[in-house]
């Protein structure tokens, strides 16, 4: 297996990278940093619901979406990035992605107990420490390409002021809250130590580690053809149609008649926050979108529960089924995520 290692790539580029990778069909594994913060979306999530966009805008933080599950996240050099490339008939992407979650979290627990951190993976996909079971790192798995990506990062320090003020909000108030949960629930290895360890060492010892578990990992280059490549996909994903591809239209966008209903629903499943926004002729689902933090495997199932549900009449017992279906024929997996979790999303209650 091969092993990109880079110190910081400028911009989007830092997470473009392993979307090149993957695309090519390259196993290895990619350490890498920002250069300069970004502010990354997850695949299935609405990115008008979840940033500031203005706030972003207004303090040159270039917003992104990757193509990996997972939640809204502040990326600067203070993380190191770990992504682990591996095609669909390697024996090790077969297993189904929680099993491959915690597999995988094994060479970054042991990173941090490098430094001094005891940790331990902890369902659907976060690392935590030991003492206080404070996150240490999130996780993130996606289908790119002839390829299944899991993605990580270790945190040597964290802007939580940042991160609380590009999140879009009801008010400040909130604001405030989602700042002290941040600083109560999330931490560092700056934080646990009080040392600050260069990002040289850091992907030292992620190589280590990861190469007891991977295999002999064969430095390589980054070759011009992959930087055009590269520069090619970022193009692409900083489009405003991938941007903003799952963003829900507004009730005061639809019009509604008697016996047409626009509904939004949110729920919190184990595995993440699940949005929904339905539109309803005469209590069946003509329309749905749904987004969310989940992580959902093969990344094309979420449109095809979508479309399943057109039709649908609005009563649990059809939508249940129709997803249920869905997840059955193709085969998708949604760690932490129920047949009852999208019902309640979906203000379906009886």
């Amino acid at each position: 297996m091969k092993l990109f290692t880079f110190d910081t790539v400028p911009g989007q580029g830092s997470m473009t990278t392993f979307h090149t990778l993957a695309r090519e069909g390259i196993e290895c594994l990619c350490l890498v940093s920002p250069q300069t913060p970004i502010i990354s979306v997850g695949y299935f999530q609405d990115t008008a619901a979840e940033i500031d966009l203005d706030y972003c805008a207004s303090h040159n933080l270039p917003v992104m979406r990757r193509e990996v599950g997972g939640g809204a996240t502040y990326l600067d050099a203070n993380q190191v990035f770990y992504q682990v490339i591996l095609r669909r008939d390697n024996p090790l992407a077969s297993r189904k992605i929680s099993e491959l979650y915690q597999t995988l979290s094994a060479p970054a627990i042991e990173t941090y107990r490098e430094f001094g951190i005891q940790t331990r993976f902890r369902p659907v996909n976060d690392i935590v420490t030991v003492k206080g079971e404070r996150k240490i790192a999130g996780e993130g798995a996606g289908d790119i390409g002839p390829c299944v990506v899991f993605v990580g990062g270790i945190l040597i320090d964290f802007d939580y002021d940042t991160m609380a003020r590009v999140l879009k909000v009801p008010d400040e108030k909130f604001r405030d809250k989602i700042y002290k949960s941040m600083q109560e629930h999330v931490t560092t290895i700056y934080r646990e130590t009080g040392k600050r360890f260069s990002r040289a060492e850091i992907r030292r010892v992620l190589v280590e580690k990861f190469s007891a578990l991977l295999g002999p990992l064969e430095p390589a280059l980054f070759t011009p053809e992959l930087q055009a490549n590269r520069e090619e996909i970022t193009n692409r994903m900083l489009d405003e149609g991938f941007l903003y591809k799952r963003t829900m239209k507004k009730p005061g966008e639809v019009t509604i008649r008697s016996g047409v209903e626009f509904i939004m629903g949110m729920h919190k499943a184990p595995g993440g926050l699940i949005r929904t926004a339905s539109e309803v002729h005469e209590n069946r689902l003509a329309d749905v979108t749904i987004s969310g933090d989940f992580t959902l495997l093969p990344l094309q199932g979420l449109p095809r529960i979508e479309d399943g549900l057109k039709g649908a009449d609005r009563t649990r017992s059809e939508v249940g089924t129709r997803i249920d279906r869905v997840i059955s024929e193709q085969g998708l997996e949604l760690p932490g995520v129920s047949v009852e979790d999208m019902l309640l999303a979906l203000e379906i209650e009886s």
